[in-house]
């Protein structure tokens, strides 16, 4: 017997849990800080919508999303938030804006390389990985070892400690149950 599901085809539960985190989000117990969308440069287009679909929900809660600010997952995961009315901000590996995808609403050029990887680790509330490859592995593990919730989907290789997810539904059940609860 599948859950009810709400007219996004999502199940009402997670329906439920965004509005629980808008109304978190609009009072003083506020989450400040952003979740992280990482994945590949070059994802799939499958892969990409898992992600555009994924920040637009959570910036319809009202959460930012924090990413390396390039192409595939990022770009996507910075296009759903910004067409959802939320916040994409970019941590750019490069020195200046040539490689920032044009849904970012802030984007930081870093001059780090792939170092940047630690600043979205340790920016963020949690880190949702859709598809993946080394740099995404590299977040997931900074992330654990910093001791925030690391949720996958898509992914080739799951670190242990991360939740890894099966489907978009799945993922938006643990994500917004975490976000709810966190303190």
């Amino acid at each position: 017997m599948s859950s009810p599901r709400s007219e996004t085809g999502l199940p009402m539960a997670v329906t439920d849990m965004q509005l629980a985190l808008a109304r978190r989000q609009r009072g003083g117990g506020r989450l400040r800080q952003p979740v992280a969308m990482i994945g590949p440069g070059d994802g799939s287009p499958a892969v990409c919508a898992d992600a555009r679909e994924i920040a637009g929900y959570l910036a319809r809660a009202g959460m930012t999303i924090v990413c390396g600010g390039r192409g595939g997952v990022m770009e996507a995961a910075s296009r759903g938030a910004t067409e959802n009315g939320g916040i994409a901000i970019g941590f750019l590996p490069e020195e200046d804006l040539s490689a920032a995808n044009r849904y970012l609403s802030i984007a930081l050029p870093t001059g780090m390389g792939e170092m940047r990887n630690a600043l979205i680790a340790r920016s963020a509330v949690c880190l949702v990985a859709v598809g993946g490859g080394m740099g995404t592995i590299s977040e997931m593990a900074l992330g654990l070892k910093w001791g925030k919730r690391v949720f996958t989907l898509h992914a080739d290789l799951v670190l242990p400690g991360a939740t890894a997810c099966a489907d978009v539904p799945s993922l938006l059940t643990a994500v917004m149950g975490y976000l709810v609860d966190v303190e």
